[in-house]
C-alpha cells in the first residue's frame, strides 16, 4: 500500500464521526459531547418511551444531508428526530450558582424537528446530534436490539443499542402535573379566531402532546386568565363561560365549557384546574370577565373593579353556586382544582385571605391551590393546599401541610432544578426523584407555551424568543414550540420533564410491587442527603438511579 492511499484511508475514516449520548447531555457545536451516563444497554416499562442521542461530527464539504433507517423488534417503535439550536439571549439570571452550561447570549440545542425528505443536515466542522426515542408498546416482549443507520452517499454509520423490555406497565402519573395551557397564544400566533374551529383543532393537538408527555391536568380558562397581564392591560379573551345579565341577576351557558371537558377526556386529561378568580400578585382586582346586557357584549369585570366589591361577590355567588351544580352534573367535581390569586406575597395576605373568603362557602369540599413560598399563607389557614416554590420548600417540609406541591419558575435559579435551556439535562431531571423521596403531591408550571412578552404586551415569535422579549431565562415560558400545520414541534426539555416523571412512576412502581424502603434504597447513599437544594451534579448518578430501579423491579418480578 503506497503512504498516499493510507492517509487518505485514515482521512476517510475522520470525515464523519457519530458517538452514542444520553438524553441529558446537551450536544454544542463546537465542543464533542463526553457520553457520560449513555448506555449500550437500555431497559424500560411496556408504555414508556426511551431516549438517547446520537452526535455526529461531519469533517466534509460545507453542508451534507444524510439518511436515516432504523430497525427495532417487534412492539418497539423507533422515532428519529434532528436537535436544532435556537437563540437564547437572556440565558439566566444575574443571582446564580456555578451549575450551569452556558450564561453568555448564543445559539444552543434545544428544538426537536422532523427529519425530512433530504434528510438531516451535516454542518461542516461542528458536532450536531440526533434524538431518538423508543416508544416501547404494550405488546412488546423481551425487547432485542435497536439498529440505526446513518447515510450520506459516501459513507455508512451504523449505531445500536439493545433494549430489555421489563415484564410489567407503566402505571400513570399519580400525581397532578400541569404545565399551564395558555389558549390565547395559540389563537394568537396562528391567526386565529378564538373558539374557531380551527382554533379547537389546534388546542386538541396541543394537549395531546402535553398528555403524552406526562401532563394530566390543564388550566381551564372558565375566564380569560389573569395571569401575566400588565394592570389595565389585556391578553386575548378566551372565555369558557357564557355569561349574561338578567336585570340584577346572571344567567350562565357552558356549551363551550361542555365542548372543553370532551375535548380533554379524548385527549386523556384527568385533572382540571379552573383559572383563577382573582388578579395575580395579591387578588387586589377581578380577572376579566365578558358579558352579554340588553344584546351587546361588555366588559363587566377586570382591572376597573376591586376583589372586595360588593357586584363582584354577588356574581361570584351566583356563577359559583351554578357551576359547582354543572360540574357535578358532569361527573368532574372531584377532577377540579381552583385558584384564588396566583403568588401573592406576605403583604397580600390581607386581600388574599379577604378573595379567598369570597369562594370559600361556595366551594366548600373542592380543592383550593396556589402557588406561594411564604409559610404564613398556610399556618394562618389561608391556604390548605400550598403550591410552594422548590427553593422555599424546606419550611414547609418541616411542618409539613395534608397535600404539598411545588413549582419552579424564572426566579429559581440557584442550585434547585429547572429547566432552562442553560442548565443540563441531568438538573431538569432531578426532579423526579426529588418529587419521589419526599412525596411531593403534585408539580406545577406556569409556561408550556406562554408565546408573549412580559405582561403580555405583545406576542412574540418563539423560534427567535425563547425568554418573552429578555424578561425570563431562556426556556422557562414554553416547553414546546408552535409547528406548520398547528402542530407542536418539541424540546429537549419537555423529553426530560417527561423522564422525571417516568423515574418518579418507576420508584412509586417498585414500591408497589415491594415497599418504599426497596425504593428509596434505589436512591444509594446520595439519598441520604439528597433534597431540592441539594443533589449529585451529574447524569450519571440519574442514570443510576433508573438502573437500580429496573434491576430492582426485575429482581421482583
Amino acid at each position: 500500500m503506497r503512504i498516499c492511499d493510507k492517509v487518505r484511508r485514515e482521512t476517510d475514516m475522520e470525515l464523519w464521526k457519530t458517538k452514542l449520548v444520553s438524553s441529558m447531555e446537551k450536544v454544542f457545536p463546537m465542543k464533542e459531547p463526553s457520553g457520560e451516563g449513555a448506555e449500550r444497554k437500555m431497559a424500560g416499562l411496556k408504555g414508556e418511551t426511551l431516549s438517547f442521542q446520537i452526535a455526529s461530527w461531519w469533517g466534509g464539504e460545507a453542508r451534507e444531508f444524510a439518511q436515516v433507517r432504523t430497525r427495532a423488534p417487534e412492539g418497539i417503535s423507533v422515532r428519529v428526530r434532528s436537535v436544532s439550536l435556537v437563540p437564547c439571549v437572556y440565558t439566566c439570571n444575574r443571582d446564580r450558582d456555578e451549575d450551569y452550561l452556558v450564561t453568555e447570549p448564543g445559539l444552543y440545542p434545544d428544538l426537536l424537528e422532523e427529519i425530512g425528505h433530504f434528510g438531516f443536515k451535516l454542518m461542516r466542522g461542528i458536532w450536531c446530534s440526533l434524538w431518538v426515542d423508543l416508544e416501547i408498546g404494550e405488546e412488546a416482549r423481551g425487547g432485542g436490539e435497536i439498529r440505526i443507520v446513518l447515510e450520506n452517499g459516501q459513507q455508512t454509520i451504523e449505531e445500536s443499542v439493545s433494549l430489555e423490555v421489563l415484564n410489567a406497565a407503566a402505571m400513570p402519573l399519580s400525581i397532578p402535573h400541569t404545565e399551564w395551557f395558555h389558549s390565547d397564544c395559540l389563537a394568537d400566533y396562528y391567526g386565529v379566531e378564538v373558539f374557531s374551529e380551527r382554533h379547537w383543532e389546534i388546542m386538541e393537538n396541543f394537549v395531546k402532546t402535553a398528555v403524552k408527555r406526562g401532563c394530566n391536568t390543564i388550566l381551564t380558562p372558565i375566564f380569560t386568565p389573569p395571569l401575566d397581564t400588565e394592570k389595565g392591560g389585556e391578553r386575548t379573551t378566551v372565555q369558557l363561560i357564557g355569561v349574561s345579565v338578567k336585570g340584577k341577576t346572571y344567567e350562565f351557558s357552558y356549551g363551550k365549557f361542555n365542548r372543553w371537558v370532551d375535548m380533554c377526556d379524548r385527549c386523556g386529561i384527568q385533572y382540571f384546574e379552573m383559572s383563577h378568580l382573582f388578579s395575580q400578585w395579591g387578588a387586589v382586582y377581578c380577572p376579566k370577565i365578558i358579558g352579554c346586557r340588553n344584546g351587546r357584549e361588555e366588559k363587566l369585570f377586570g382591572w376597573h373593579t376591586r376583589a372586595d366589591s360588593g357586584e363582584y361577590a354577588e356574581f361570584l355567588d351566583e356563577f359559583l353556586r351554578s357551576f359547582a351544580a354543572h360540574i357535578e352534573k358532569l361527573g368532574i367535581g372531584e377532577r377540579c382544582f381552583f385558584h384564588v390569586s396566583d403568588e401573592p406575597h406576605l403583604d397580600q395576605l390581607d386581600s388574599y385571605r379577604t378573595a379567598r373568603s369570597l369562594i370559600q362557602e361556595r366551594l366548600k369540599g373542592y380543592r383550593i391551590i396556589d402557588a406561594l413560598s411564604d409559610y404564613a399563607f398556610y399556618e394562618t389557614g389561608a391556604v390548605e393546599e400550598p403550591i410552594c416554590a422548590n427553593d422555599m420548600i424546606h419550611t414547609f417540609l418541616e411542618k409539613r401541610p395534608g397535600r404539598l406541591w411545588t413549582y419552579y419558575c424564572t426566579s429559581q435559579g440557584m442550585d434547585v432544578s429547572n429547566r432552562y435551556i442553560a442548565v443540563s439535562g441531568y438538573r431538569t431531571r432531578i426532579l423526579g426523584i426529588q418529587l419521589y423521596k419526599y412525596d411531593i403531591d403534585g408539580f406545577l408550571h406556569w409556561g408550556y407555551n406562554f408565546y408573549n412578552s412580559q405582561y403580555s404586551r405583545y406576542p412574540v415569535d418563539p423560534y427567535r424568543c425563547t425568554d418573552a422579549d429578555g424578561a425570563f431565562c431562556a426556556g422557562d415560558p414554553f416547553l414546546v414550540y408552535p409547528g406548520k400545520d398547528g402542530r407542536p414541534e418539541e424540546s429537549i426539555r419537555i423529553m426530560l420533564m417527561y423522564e422525571a416523571m417516568t423515574d418518579f412512576m418507576a420508584l412509586k412502581y417498585l414500591e408497589s410491587i415491594t415497599d418504599r424502603e426497596t425504593a428509596l434504597g434505589c436512591l444509594g447513599e446520595e439519598g441520604e442527603w439528597l433534597d431540592f437544594r441539594n443533589y449529585p451534579r451529574s447524569i450519571s448518578y440519574v442514570t443510576q438511579v433508573r438502573r437500580r430501579v429496573n434491576e430492582a423491579i426485575r429482581r421482583a418480578l
